[in-house]
């Protein structure tokens, strides 16, 4: 988790602060909730609003994410592909969701999404992410980054 936020932090020229504003944590298989677990995924994104009062006592409604790593498909794919390490796939893994957060953050997508425009945006982060690990010293990372290769590839419309 520490090397995916130096390198996103880096990529978004984030301050130390600016992190902070970003409110995560990640949770492991046992503590996850049953429409946290998929079998689709590495990773899940689930989003809950806290309520909290400030100094000021304003109520204000926060968001927080969290990242929900499915344990049971990392530990399949490395049984299933010699060539996988763990260290390089939960970088990748952990890049990836904490670009969604980021987007998420500062309104550059909605959490709320569906169809062509999620498949848009896992396109454009499977991109942000490749730029963001590419030519990372990490014994491994190339092959993850080649697997992930046709996520890559999306038609960007602008209009």
């Amino acid at each position: 988790l520490g090397i995916a936020e130096e390198r996103t932090g880096d990529f978004y020229k984030f301050s130390f602060g600016q992190w902070k504003r970003h409110r995560y944590d990640v949770r492991t298989l046992p503590v996850l909730k049953e429409d946290e677990i998929i079998s689709h995924a590495f990773a899940l994104l689930s989003k809950r609003s806290r309520v909290s009062s400030d100094f000021e006592s304003r109520t204000l409604n926060r968001d927080f994410y969290f990242i929900c790593l499915q344990d049971h498909q990392i530990i399949r794919a490395l049984k299933r592909d010699k060539e996988l390490r763990l260290l390089p796939l939960l970088v990748y893994v952990f890049t990836h969701e904490l670009i969604h957060i980021v987007r998420f953050c500062n309104f550059y997508q909605r959490f709320e999404i569906s169809g062509d425009r999620r498949e848009r945006e896992e396109g454009i982060v499977h991109s942000t992410t490749f730029e963001i690990l590419e030519g990372l010293p990490l014994r491994g990372i190339e092959y993850i980054l080649d697997a992930y290769q046709s996520h890559r590839i999306c038609d960007l419309v602008v209009q």
